[in-house]
């Protein structure tokens, strides 16, 4: 079986939607990450040592980090159709956006929100400009990341993206707020939203 760690209003988000769209049983753990008695829980710690949520146990696995445990899933789980094959031409961009999250959308928005100075040449996420731009290219050929398959990468950057609209800080981007809007109409992304509505 497998147990998801979770918080509400988290990074977790993420990896309850991977768990919905794919489509095996599992079960949710609560962690109030501001609750050091509940982060000692044994069994979380051993998945996440730094004490952060999402951390995932799937019989043996341990693994923390959404990015990671939405990848570890999509190539577990492989007949869900999340993830393109090893040996796929397309696996290459696949992974460029599953990793595009926690390498430039994440400290591009931290950029943002604590007033930086830019330096596209320094910084390994160029700046917050460039990583919007860098999206809506991405987004061109639509409707998904890797086009016509919807992937685990767009549950990790989908949700993101949802983010730089929750925070206020997406610019006026039409193609971006088409995504989200499809991204937030799907079956999996309505009852993450639904179990975070409704948590303690």
């Amino acid at each position: 079986m497998i147990t998801l760690f979770w918080c509400p209003r988290t990074r977790a988000a993420r990896a309850l939607w991977m768990l919905e769209e794919l489509g095996q049983p599992f079960e949710v753990k609560q962690i109030d990450i501001r609750d050091e008695d509940s982060k000692n829980n044994p069994m979380f710690r051993a998945a996440s040592p730094m004490g952060k949520v999402p951390a995932l146990m799937d019989d043996e696995v341990l693994i923390s980090d959404s990015a990671a445990i939405c990848l570890y899933l999509a190539d577990r789980y492989a007949d869900a159709g999340l993830a393109p094959a090893f040996d796929s031409p397309g696996r290459g961009r696949f992974l460029y956006w599953m990793m595009f999250t926690p390498g430039v959308l994440e400290p591009a928005m931290a950029e943002k929100f604590g007033g930086w100075e830019t330096n596209k040449l320094s910084h390994g996420w160029g700046d917050f400009d460039s990583m919007i731009e860098t999206l809506e290219s991405g987004l061109k050929q639509g409707p998904w990341l890797m086009g016509e398959s919807f992937s685990a990468a767009d549950v990790v950057v989908g949700s993101s993206a949802n983010f730089l609209k929750m925070f206020n800080i997406l610019p006026d981007s039409p193609v971006i707020e088409a995504y989200i809007a499809r991204c937030l109409e799907r079956p999996a992304y309505q009852r993450t939203i639904a179990r975070d509505d409704t948590a303690d």
